[in-house]
């Protein structure tokens, strides 16, 4: 083959991730998968293409051109003509000498390929750079006055985990070897790890090596290790070499030991070659694009115009090479269009799994004791873990009457010590849940572990327009924070990301509401166009300056640097509609004097020099008898006086004119401006307060890089949140240390306000302070050396939820052929080459757990995921339950306790296989019951009913009769307007007024709501 042939085939690999052959996780599992079929098809269907295309055209032609010189001899040779002195007769034979071969063509239709796709293509991802001519781009522009546009305007930023906790590869022979993280001594604490210790890949020497279902894991563990990685991993290669290589237990994993050299390392095997990529920190994040197909066809299409056809070529008599270009255009074209169509079947398919809805891995509570019924109490004092908890946190162990074993009265005694649910057993968990009527109107904050734009996402039909004001810090993008970007889109990188997450939130505010972004010069540009872009122009509210340090930094690089104290704060409206700010009042009235028609004050008459230009004789006359001083003038003309005298609003007072001046409103408090700088330290705090603050709350300095002090937070939020303290939900999906959250729960303290949060956060800071912090701010309001100065705490609730993550999601997926339909496909190339280039791994991956097996719902409280939890990856039972509350958008008012029932036949005539419930003890009974009462965004009184179900549907179906007699709920009445259920029923249904159906199958409405995302 030819080397532009080898070209395509080596771009065409990477594009298509078939490069990494022996990783088994994640999309290089599905994709390896199916590796022999793509492969197959590559090499035998598609590129074998060109050829056929390029014969079609080319041979036609030259058959065509010599038929037309044959015939054209034979007429020369009947009419006596020597044919080769004939001036056709040559241009026939040079045609058909010079024209292009089919070899010719075909090469250069590799080498188009190639250049084409490489243009796009950077290491991973497809960069939406639009090309207008060599070393020139296009932009899209729509006649707007201002266009802000960036290198990766049309792709979601994809933000991952920063090392691999899992890694699977395949061995030449099929074996499968795992390396596998194991949460063994792994540093949990909120101190990052001091310089010379950082954390590290270590064997885990406990347990090395495992064997399970013919595959070999490999444990290792992250923590504090004073030795370099390089040594580490050799360490762990001579421990394998160790084990492996005499142990007949492992000799069918002996090919780990496979050369795999390179340059630098000519005697690397296979196994050390994996452990340095297992170890290696990935370096950037990386991106989906929002429609590969769509950008790659119109830039084929421009290509085409530009680099194959040359339009001067047109107006000359040369039709051979204008024919010659059709002939290539049409087979890059039509071969090009079936990559892109193969292309964007991997591209979609990932973006698929990006905007899906995750699943809620974990949902838990955090409730001060004064809200928890005492008949709890009991197994509140035998919880040791709780009580450890309440140590670590609390110092309750020195509080005066602190006794072990704990004593209920010592409970009562400290009503807000904070229960955390994660602590109990799950029959205890549901049966505090169910005690609390009007759960979600009970709840003053909620958690959310997870990467911020599946957050937003999952969110998005319970708070749509709910949100009334959002704060957020997000990176800055500066090289002291986790932002991480490929070589050359830094900025593009951080507009991508920051687009998406601004504009999914954006449709959560309500159209009163206002966001504020805190930014530093780095970006502080990008953003302000940004902002613009996402709310209009006319919706940039301002820019806050504060002062962040009053301190000069005095490093060896800061002396080198223009030193910046100042950071900004960028506020938007989401509406044209103007609202007032939350103002303080200075406490001193503007009208202080009272009379019968309400509270004044008086002013002076003024007076200015009658002298210079600004002179008038017509501004000197009496007042009442009072005329201005020598030399000086009124400052109010002689028609306004007169106005002024005839209502009565002139009066005299130690022989001098005032004036009287009423309030248009009755109160005429003076307020204090929200100005657009906050430099005042001891109002607004520093970066550095910041810090202390939170070294107060956790006992260690500023191992914490950077915090915003809480007080600054409290002034922002005061002062653009909803007027109404009592009904205000405040949004920060950059959380970080929980600032925001501290500030809203001192700022209700203070004017006992009612406000809500909502606080998102990815990283490991969620774990180790934002919830830890927000236990402590709710406990206590002053704090010293990681101690409660007091314990005057606060009346609370807040609710932590864990997501599942895009990682989660790929390595959740598995392929599930259908043997029956890959027959029939196989018989029609036509169909096959569709089915490969559109439709397979949409197929073939439908039923995997992480996008919704429906088959699992038959038992929906053990509905299971691989979940990376910490560091350490755990099969899971996801909370269908919870999960399903937020894609319908249920504000809940009740969440029932799982109830356990068995059944009993009963006789009925009537009703063939009728049954009775009988309740169970907890765990037992052969039927489960779980339901949920709520308001839909409709306002729709919904109930959701949850239950297990066996193989026998009829018998399944009278449980859930017999349930519904139990509770004497009835589908024809009205005291539901909506009922869901999972699993096929009998029940009673019947089409409400807007055509939809008041009994609604679970898992239909989960698949539509979980896949039913908007696109940004």
């Amino acid at each position: 083959m030819s080397k532009s042939f080898e070209k395509l085939r080596k771009l065409l690999e990477e594009m298509f991730q078939l490069n990494q052959a022996d990783l088994d996780f994640g999309i290089y599992r599905i994709m390896n998968y199916k590796r022999r079929e793509i492969e197959k098809f590559l090499d035998e269907d598609l590129l074998p293409q060109v050829r056929g295309e390029l014969e079609k055209y080319i041979s036609v032609k030259q058959e065509s051109l010599i038929e037309e010189m044959d015939d054209l001899k034979k007429t020369l040779d009947t009419t006596g003509v020597v044919y080769e002195q004939s001036a056709k007769y040559v241009a026939l034979k040079s045609q058909i000498e010079n024209g292009l071969s089919v070899e010719q063509a075909e090469s250069e239709v590799y080498s188009h390929l190639a250049n084409f796709f490489g243009r796009y293509y950077d290491n991973g991802d497809f960069i939406s750079a639009r090309r207008y001519k060599k070393g020139v781009y296009a932009i899209p522009y729509e006649g707007e006055e201002v266009k802000l546009h960036w290198a990766n305007a049309d792709q979601y930023y994809i933000k991952t985990t920063e090392y691999f906790r899992d890694y699977s590869f395949k061995l030449p022979c099929g074996k499968i070897v795992h390396f596998k993280l194991v949460e063994a001594n792994t540093e949990k604490d909120n101190n990052k790890a001091p310089k010379g210790k950082e954390r590290r890949f270590v064997i885990y020497k406990e347990e090395p090596f495992k064997i399970k279902d013919g595959e070999l894991y490999i444990h290792f563990e992250y923590k504090v290790d004073n030795k370099k990685q390089d040594k580490l991993i050799a360490e762990a290669l001579d421990l394998i070499k160790t084990h492996i290589k005499v142990s007949s237990d492992y000799a069918p994993f002996i090919e780990i030991f496979t050369q795999s050299p390179t340059e630098k390392n000519p005697n690397r095997t296979l196994i050390e070659k994996h452990l340095n990529d297992y170890t290696a920190r990935n370096t950037f994040d990386y991106f989906i694009h929002k429609d590969l197909g769509g950008f790659l066809r119109r830039e084929l299409d421009f290509y085409l115009k530009n680099e194959v056809m040359f339009l001067d070529d047109l107006n000359t008599e040369n039709e051979r090479r204008v024919e010659e270009y059709i002939t290539k255009i049409k087979v890059i074209k039509s071969i090009g269009h079936k990559i892109i169509e193969f292309l964007a079947q991997i591209e979609d398919f990932q973006k698929k799994l990006w905007l899906k809805k995750k699943f809620i891995v974990q949902s838990d509570y955090c409730i001060t004791l004064d809200k928890v019924d005492e008949s709890f109490y009991p197994e509140i004092i035998d919880n040791e873990r709780q009580i450890e908890e309440w140590k670590k946190l609390f110092a309750i162990d020195e509080i005066e009457g602190y006794v072990e074993p704990l004593t209920i009265k010592f409970l009562k005694e400290n009503p807000y010590l904070v229960l955390d649910t994660a602590f109990y057993d799950e029959n205890f968990k549901e049966k505090l849940i169910e005690s609390i009527d009007n759960i979600d109107e009970n709840i003053d904050g909620l958690l959310v572990h997870s990467e911020n734009f599946q957050a937003l996402n999952l969110m998005h039909e319970r708070y749509k327009g709910n949100i009334d004001c959002c704060y957020i810090d997000p990176p800055y993008n500066t090289d002291n924070d986790d932002f991480v970007y490929k070589d050359k889109f830094k900025h593009s990188s951080w507009l991508s990301m920051m687009y998406d997450r601004v504009t999914n939130a954006k449709k959560l505010l309500n159209k009163d509401s206002k966001i504020a972004i805190s930014i530093d010069d780095n970006e502080n540009a990008n953003l302000l166009f940004l902002g613009k872009s996402i709310f209009g122009d006319e919706n940039f509210v301002g820019n806050i300056t504060w002062e962040k340090r009053t301190k000069a930094q005095n490093t060896q690089t800061a002396r080198k640097m223009l030193q910046s104290k100042t950071e900004y704060i960028y506020i938007f409206r989401n509406s044209d509609k103007k609202q007032e700010f939350n103002l303080e009042q200075k406490g001193e009235k503007e009208y202080p004097l009272k009379d019968d028609k309400g509270v004044y004050r008086i002013q002076e008459v003024g007076q200015m020099s009658s002298s210079g230009i600004r002179g008038r004789q017509t501004m000197i006359f009496s007042i009442k008898g009072i005329f201005p001083n020598e030399n000086m003038q009124w400052k109010l003309g002689k028609d306004e006086i007169e106005r002024l005298e005839k209502e009565n609003r002139i009066i005299i007072k130690e022989n001098r004119p005032f004036v009287i001046y009423r309030p248009k409103h009755e109160e005429g408090v003076i307020y204090t401006p929200f100005w657009s700088h906050f430099f005042d330290k001891d109002v607004y705090g520093t970066a550095e307060v910041g810090l202390k603050e939170v070294g107060k709350e956790f006992g260690f300095g500023s191992k914490i890089e950077t915090v915003k002090p809480s007080k600054l937070i409290k002034k922002l939020m005061f002062h653009i949140s909803n007027i109404d303290k009592d009904n205000s939900l405040i949004l920060d999906f950059f959380a970080g240390s929980g600032t925001t959250g501290h500030a809203v729960i001192n700022l209700n303290r203070e004017d006992e306000g009612n406000r809500k949060y909502i606080l998102v956060e990815m990283g490991e800071y969620f774990d180790t302070v934002l919830k830890p912090r927000i236990q402590k701010v709710i406990y206590s309001k002053e704090w010293k050396n990681g101690k409660p100065v007091d314990r005057e705490g606060s009346s609370h609730i807040f609710k932590y939820i864990k997501l599942e993550s895009y990682d989660d999601t790929l390595n959740n997926l598995t392929m599930k052929i259908d043997s029956h339909g890959q027959k029939v496909i196989e018989q029609y190339d036509h169909i096959r080459e569709q089915y490969m280039l559109s439709y397979m791994l949409d197929k073939e991956t439908e039923g995997s757990i992480s996008l919704l097996n429906i088959d699992s719902f038959k038992n929906p409280f053990d509905y299971k995921l691989n979940i990376a939890n910490g560091l350490e990856t755990k099969e899971t039972v996801v909370d269908l339950v919870e999960t399903f509350n937020y894609l319908i958008g249920l504000t809940v008012h009740s969440i029932g306790a799982k109830e356990y029932f068995d059944v009993e036949p009963v006789h009925d005539e009537k009703r063939p296989g009728k049954v009775k419930l009988n309740f169970a003890k907890y765990g037992e009974g052969e039927y489960v019951f779980k339901e949920v009462e709520g308001i839909l965004r409709t306002g729709e009184k919904a109930l959701i009913i949850w239950r297990n179900m066996t193989d026998d549907i009829a018998k399944d179906n009278a449980a859930l009769d017999a349930y519904f007699e139990k509770r004497r709920y009835n589908t024809r009445d009205f005291e539901y307007d909506r009922i869901y259920v999972n699993g096929d029923n009998n029940l009673f249904n019947f089409k409400l007024a807007d055509e939809t159906w008041k009994v609604v199958l679970i898992e239909e409405e989960f698949k539509k709501k979980m896949f039913d995302v908007q696109e940004l």
